[in-house]
């Protein structure tokens, strides 16, 4: 199919009138109308429904507008990157990674990012499920193991450990448990074993779970863990970068942290030189590096 004929039929399509067609692409309504007949006859069908108060895309044409919005949406996004390999940070920004590293670290950390750069436009998307970067379901990714996919580029972060908290307040009043078997008398807040999680952490939930606390609070994700152990409710499972943020969490049952996670940042390779990642990446890197640093000064690693 002809290129140029399938720009105008998609302008057609869209604007649903040869004349306001003619107006964006700065032809004349015969001009419009000829590349349209010229286009059905090549397919061998009718791609409108001619009318009086304009025009409505037949079953073929519907199929065929489905696809050139489709080419449309990528060489709007091709054109973006061209652009985005010369000019200054700005424009949209597909972001993945977990519900709890991103409601728990990386959006609070946000701010600074804006401030470098007020244009930029973030999507966060946050999901358990590994999006598909070579087929740009998101542009980078955030995830707690070394993605699988081919043709991305990938970077180690750092490393997360999977630990027990609970809140000050708590102990003093509860006390505090001196080993795996005394979580019998206290309540367990974790992610519910069947929900997508850290695979560590499932390990470490499913042990205490064979020793029967008292009482037990599960969420969906890490975010409604941390608000119960921050509110009193009881010992909680929690990623251990959370405490920089929220200094009154104190660990307990050392003995039971599990092993490291890792945490990896990807993007694909065809966005190598994009401003955008460049820039998302070198931020997250600076903020793990103040992360770790303010880590260090608290005695937390």
């Amino acid at each position: 199919m002809d290129w140029d004929k399938l720009r105008i039929f998609h302008a057609v399509a869209d604007a649903g009138s040869l004349t306001h067609a003619g107006d964006k692409l700065n032809l004349s309504q015969s001009a419009v109308s000829r590349q349209i007949r010229a286009l059905e006859e090549s397919l061998s069908s009718t791609l409108f429904h001619r009318h009086a108060r304009g025009l409505i895309l037949t079953e073929q044409g519907e199929l065929l507008f489905d696809a050139t919005k489709s080419m449309s949406k990528r060489l709007e996004a091709a054109s973006a990157r061209i652009r985005d390999s010369e000019e200054e940070v700005f424009g949209e920004l597909r972001v993945t990674t977990t519900f709890g590293f991103g409601t728990l670290w990386l959006a609070p950390r946000l701010t600074k990012l804006y401030e470098q750069y007020p244009d930029l436009k973030i999507d966060l998307m946050l999901e358990e499920r590994v999006l598909d970067l070579p087929m740009r379901e998101a542009d980078v990714a955030i995830r707690m193991k070394e993605p699988s996919q081919a043709d991305l580029i990938r970077k180690r972060l750092m490393t997360v450990q999977m630990k027990l908290y609970a809140s000050r307040a708590y102990v003093e009043r509860n006390g505090t448990p001196e080993q795996a078997e005394d979580i019998v008398d206290h309540r367990l807040i974790c992610q519910n074993p069947r929900s997508a999680q850290v695979g560590s952490a499932a390990v470490l939930v499913q042990k205490l779970m064979t020793h029967n606390p008292s009482s037990l609070l599960t969420v969906n994700n890490y975010f409604g863990v941390l608000q119960g152990v921050i509110h009193d409710l009881g010992i909680g499972v929690l990623p251990d970068y959370v405490t920089e943020d929220f200094p009154d969490l104190v660990p307990v049952l050392r003995e039971e942290d599990t092993s490291d996670v890792p945490v990896y940042l990807a993007y694909p390779e065809e966005l190598r030189h994009s401003r955008r990642i460049s820039a998302f990446r070198d931020f997250v890197q600076n903020e793990i590096i103040a992360h770790r640093k303010h880590m260090k000064e608290l005695g937390k690693i």
